[in-house]
């Protein structure tokens, strides 16, 4: 008897529960939200526009050592040899990333077999064509691309970047 009565109890707190939370739920679908907050901006620099190199020191699908934008942020330039959204030059082949991994800052290196950036701390892969999205591993994220401009000289030049830099919460230049 008193397992039952324990049991009465219980089914009569769940109902009284549950009856709660459908009129809980009811008055928020009636009742006007309180303004919500804005976020505050993320604190962001425009980055300086920095010369990379000319289009005549490239070629197809050897990648060039870079700094952007500053001496604490490798990165690589490619020419891939076809065309890509992103890409700058006259055959829109052009792309620049952040060599260092989303995940945790390693030092990726370019596979130009399969145009990918490959991360030798926990193995996270990037397409190079693809905007740097990650295709495999630990990474959470793409790799910050640079966003590049080419002057009527053939000049390429740096003038921001896609996402985050590792290491960097809020891209700032310090």
């Amino acid at each position: 008897m008193r397992c039952k009565k324990l049991v009465d109890v219980g089914r009569r707190q769940f109902l009284r529960g549950g009856a709660l939370g459908v009129a809980g739920a009811a008055a928020a679908t009636v009742l006007p939200a309180p303004a919500a907050k804005a976020a505050p901006a993320p604190a962001q620099v425009e980055y300086p526009s920095n010369r990379l190199a000319n289009i005549a020191d490239l070629k197809v699908n050897e990648p060039m050592d870079i700094e952007y934008p500053d001496a604490d942020s490798p990165g690589v330039l490619i020419k891939l040899g076809t065309p890509v959204e992103g890409g700058v030059g006259p055959d829109g082949d052009i792309v620049a990333y952040s060599v260092l991994c989303p995940h945790m800052g390693y030092v990726m290196s370019y596979n130009g077999e399969d145009k990918t950036l490959n991360c030798p701390g926990h193995f996270s892969r990037f397409d190079a064509e693809a905007g740097g999205q990650e295709i495999w591993g630990h990474a959470t994220q793409s790799v910050p691309q640079f966003i590049l401009r080419v002057d009527e000289k053939g000049d390429i030049y740096a003038e921001g970047c896609t996402d985050l830099i590792y290491g960097r919460p809020s891209n700032v230049l310090s």
